[in-house]
């Protein structure tokens, strides 16, 4: 009986509809993975040493800031310069360091600060008599600075008051911040948006 020749099947082209899902979900979550990945390497960095978020609670910055408010801090720029008079703070107060205030620089370190008769008084190397310091474009029409105290800052420490001297604990109350203890100057205000706003520093 004759041998009839063996046929052979066709190799089949391409992959199977079974291969062809299950490239494409690894594919799918590959870049997904990737994208993961690049979003946190920016990201990251950004939110936890550049800029930092923050929502304002209370009424001690009114009506600079109101309760509230969502506020972004630069957090590099004090690793080049000093914090000025004027800036707006977001920092760690002494008395409890798990907490997070925001208040306006006043005094700088080595300077003594006296308040008496709702007045500030500056005194340092360049004004060894002292100057009144200047706060009619911050505060509030009619607003004081109430307190009778003398105090001189420490080097590296600095002396905060609230906008809103009435309803402020700042270190008219529990003294000066060390530099250690302040996160960033407040330069956004992104929410309200129908107060969006950016702040600079202070010309007195």
């Amino acid at each position: 009986m004759e041998n009839l020749p063996e046929i052979e099947q066709p190799e089949s082209e391409g992959t199977s509809g079974a291969d062809y899902n299950r490239d494409s979900i690894l594919a799918f979550f590959w870049e997904t993975v990737k994208f993961v990945l690049i979003a946190l390497v920016i990201i990251v960095p950004i939110r936890y040493y550049l800029i930092q978020p923050f929502f304002v609670k209370g009424p001690s910055m009114e009506s600079t800031f109101l309760n509230g408010d969502y506020v972004l801090i630069d957090e590099i720029s004090y690793r080049f310069h000093p914090p000025k008079r004027g800036d707006v703070v977001i920092f760690r107060p002494p008395t409890d360091q798990s907490e997070f205030y925001i208040k306006r620089v006043i005094g700088l370190p080595g300077e003594t600060i006296q308040i008496k008769n709702s007045q500030v008084i500056i005194y340092n190397q360049q004004y060894p008599q002292g100057f009144r310091l200047d706060e009619s474009t911050y505060l509030d029409r009619g607003q004081t600075t109430t307190g009778d105290l003398r105090i001189k800052v420490d080097d590296n420490e600095y002396f905060v008051l609230g906008d809103n001297r009435l309803h402020s604990s700042d270190s008219r109350y529990w003294g000066a911040v060390n530099r250690s203890l302040i996160t960033g100057r407040v330069f956004l205000r992104a929410l309200p948006l129908s107060n969006f706003s950016t702040f600079s520093g202070i010309t007195y």
